[in-house]
């Protein structure tokens, strides 16, 4: 007799569809897990390249990087993803306060700013041979040459605007010259003549007068050149200066000159000058202390350097704006020197009727007469 009814036909029927489950699921599993390796090398393949390749286009606005080896990262590596959102700059201008990209290596690193084409720089070199890039101070004032006007006739050097010439050559006289012609040296078209005076000698420190300097004076004012005078200085003290710069005043005498009196200070090629244990400080110093004195007496003071030499040498802050400058850069076609000047010696090997050998020549764009 039976107590309750019981389908044995239904519950043989539930029992086999659970175990036909768990044995489809068994198998799924076995092959899941078999070829696991497998799966993980088609994500890699195709989705997973796919992502690098969209989170490269969209970074590469921004920041550039490479992934060295893809084949050991997974999907999960690339959670980061959502750090790249959409710019909150609705007109779509670019972000400019970053200049550091990654490289492919990994490091950072600024852009690099050419300093030989920026406009921000000027090149100087050094007698040794070594070059520098030196910033191009914005407080000192610039000349405003247009040096497409120099015009180079048989070697006089000369400067137009428009159709008129507004140099005017010269020539710097030393005993070194031996006797100079300057009637022959005016009729080739020269307007003055800088004629050195003296020099403190590198070592000795005592003052000697060019041998030929008084002569010089009278035949070159005779012969109607208008005449500046400099002087080889290795003054070490404010007051050696002055008393260099009252040794030229008292070598002119009565001869009042139109152009400049210069002040030439200077390293000795392949020997010990004075002034190389002078600092840059006390070298302005000194520089003044003669120009000064000129000033004083009535003449004009001129400072005399080659780019390197007014550049790394002196302070120009204190110079520059006060005083004319005379730039030495008889290497180039025309000068490269940033700031004001007024002379310029343009050749050491130059060729002048009435001076035998090879003579410096200068060109000067001011008309010093006016002054």
């Amino acid at each position: 007799m039976k107590l309750y009814d019981y389908d044995d036909t239904g519950k043989s029927k539930t029992l086999a569809g659970i175990l036909c489950i768990t044995a489809i699921v068994a198998v799924v599993v076995i092959v899941v897990f078999v070829n696991r390796d497998s799966f993980r090398k088609q994500s890699t393949d195709s989705s997973f390249s796919a992502k690098i390749s969209e989170i490269k286009e969209r970074a590469e606005s921004s920041v550039s990087f490479s992934i060295d080896d893809t084949s050991h990262l997974t999907v999960s590596d690339l959670d980061f993803y959502d750090m790249y959102k959409e710019s909150d700059n609705k007109d779509g201008a670019e972000n400019t306060e970053s200049t550091a990209s990654v490289s492919t290596s990994g490091e950072v690193s600024e852009e690099a700013t050419d300093e030989s084409t920026d406009g921000k720089h000027t090149l100087v070199r050094y007698d040794d041979g070594t070059e520098e890039w030196v910033a191009i101070s914005q407080y000192y004032p610039k000349h405003e040459y247009d040096f497409t006007n120099l015009v180079n006739q048989s070697g006089k050097m000369k400067y137009f605007e428009g159709d008129k010439c507004v140099s005017t050559y010269g020539v710097e006289i030393t005993k070194d010259q031996g006797y100079v012609d300057f009637n022959k040296v005016k009729k080739s078209g020269a307007g003055f003549v800088m004629l050195r005076v003296g020099a403190r000698g590198y070592q000795t420190g005592q003052i000697t007068l060019d041998d030929y300097f008084a002569d010089n004076l009278k035949r070159a004012s005779d012969a109607g050149l208008d005449i500046g005078v400099y002087f080889l200085s290795q003054a070490v003290t404010e007051e050696e200066a002055i008393e260099e710069a009252n040794t030229v005043i008292e070598a002119l005498g009565e001869y009042k000159l139109r152009f400049p009196i210069a002040y030439v200070m200077q390293y000795a090629k392949g020997d010990t000058a004075r002034v190389e244990g002078v600092s840059k400080k006390d070298k302005t110093t000194i520089a003044r202390a003669f120009l000064n004195t000129v000033k004083e007496k009535g003449f004009i003071p001129m400072i005399y350097g080659t780019k390197a030499w007014l550049i790394k040498n002196v302070d120009l802050t204190l110079l520059v704006k006060e005083y004319d400058t005379w730039l030495s850069q008889p290497e180039y076609d025309m000068p490269d020197y940033p700031y004001r000047f007024t002379m310029w010696r343009y050749t050491t090997e130059g060729s002048v009727d009435g001076i035998v050998g090879s003579v410096n020549m200068d060109i000067c764009f001011v008309d010093y007469t006016l002054k």
